[in-house]
């Protein structure tokens, strides 16, 4: 598609190029040169939750919105307004507020949230049965050999998609396309919101070039300091390295590293995407250090990842522990190699222990904003929690947990409360 292009407001196709689109005047308009035979899109929704609540409440479309929780929550996510202003997701409130005074802050409503993603996802595998869920509000899609069905190409199909959504849903989406999973990520990003970028097979190298390692995935900002610290700051500098010396020095993480820089990427789109890890965490209203206030919260918090397991079907052989400190520093702690389970007691005691000790290390009474309990190395429900010879309580013991998951399923959460579980409750809740 050298020459031809599109509107991506009224999709008039135009083979000439032009500043504006001829039948509407749009300046909207998408050509490139290789979005022919790319396929592997990336569609991502804009400041979701503060455009849901922008969408039900015409008020606060010209208002700086922020979706978060609590005096002492952080900014699940805000809209494009306030982050002219500075702020961003993940960002503590009340330095959110300091920087944006005059937003409104709206809890997140999350069941309302879970419905929209759902009404996009729908839309999206009406296109093809190929679209790996990120989270509630991203996903990838492969649109390979749907060309004849639609009667289109990708990108048409694509903007035919993002106009959709803004008619039928009244929220927008930015869009990438490329032909990896990585590139189509990267390009989704670029031109928020209501953009729609592509990136193809020619320009992927060039592109890639002057970017920050910090922009492949699974590299953080510990990662990234070390990268640096190695003479990789940029995508270029992987580029110019030798495969194997970075197999050498970082092992399979530098042959991922290397490729990915030159934008080689084979991950294929899955729908049937693996979960790998659940969690169940709470922000505090007020910073806590004592033991005997933080393990009644931590068992809680256990029993809710116990439920999620079991109504995923998983068991795990992980157990993490999240502690993130008054000044916002965060620490992790794990223990692993255990049998897989599911059992809110087997889960919490591990983390109890992780809990302990952390607490115990600390020189000092250290306080804390938040605690969180994960399982990860996850598995099967039925491989989960069989004993053995020298472990014969764990029938009885899930028998008593299906016997208080079900009176809590018919009567509520404080149908059964019993020793740390009663302290929990009322710390948590």
């Amino acid at each position: 598609m050298s020459a031809t292009g599109f509107c991506r407001d009224c999709l008039t196709i135009s083979d000439r190029a032009r500043d504006r689109c001829a039948a509407c005047g749009s300046p909207r308009l998408l050509t490139h040169p290789e979005s022919g035979g790319l396929t592997i899109a990336h569609v991502d929704c804009d400041a979701f939750y503060a455009a849901i609540e922008k969408r039900d409440n015409p008020a606060l479309r010209d208002r700086p919105v922020i979706v978060g929780g609590g005096k002492r929550g952080v900014v699940a996510t805000c809209c494009y307004i306030a982050r002219t202003q500075g702020v961003h997701s993940a960002m503590p409130l009340f330095k959110a507020l300091k920087a944006c005074p005059e937003a409104v802050v709206i809890p997140p409503d999350m069941a309302k949230y879970s419905r929209v993603g759902r009404q996009v996802r729908i839309f999206m595998q009406e296109l093809t049965p190929l679209v790996e869920p990120i989270s509630i509000d991203e996903a990838f899609l492969d649109l390979a050999g749907t060309e004849n069905l639609h009667r289109a190409s990708a990108a048409m199909i694509l903007a035919r998609l993002a106009k959709r959504i803004e008619a039928e849903i009244g929220i927008s989406v930015s869009i990438g396309l490329s032909y990896c999973k990585f590139l189509s990520k990267l390009a989704s990003d670029l031109d928020k919101p209501r953009g729609f970028t592509i990136i193809g097979r020619k320009e992927a190298k060039n592109f890639l070039r002057e970017r920050p390692v910090g922009l492949i995935p699974g590299v953080g900002k510990t990662f990234a300091k070390r990268l640096a610290q190695d003479g990789f700051r940029l995508m270029g500098d992987l580029q110019s390295a030798d495969e194997t010396q970075l197999l050498a020095r970082y092992g399979m993480e530098g042959r991922r590293l290397w490729r990915l820089a030159r934008g080689e990427d084979q991950r294929k789109v899955s729908p049937d995407r693996e979960t790998k890890s659940l969690s169940a965490e709470t922000t505090f209203e007020n910073d806590l250090s004592a033991e005997e206030d933080l393990v009644p919260i931590l068992y809680r918090l256990g029993e809710k990842l116990s439920l999620r397991l079991k109504n995923a079907g998983l068991g795990c052989r992980t157990v993490t522990l999240k502690l993130k400190t008054a000044d916002f520093r965060l620490r992790t702690r794990a223990r692993s190699g255990f049998p897989p389970t599911q059992l809110s007691k087997r889960l919490f005691e591990p983390a109890r222990d992780l809990l302990v000790k952390e607490l115990a290390g600390s020189a000092q009474a250290t306080r804390f904003r938040l605690i969180g309990i994960g399982a990860s190395d996850l598995c099967p429900g039925e491989e989960a929690d069989l004993g053995d010879l020298a472990d014969t309580g764990v029938e009885r013991e899930k028998a008593t947990e299906r016997a208080i998951d079900s009176l809590r399923a018919r009567f509520g959460p404080a149908a059964v409360l019993k020793g740390i579980a009663l302290q929990a409750r009322r710390k948590a809740d």
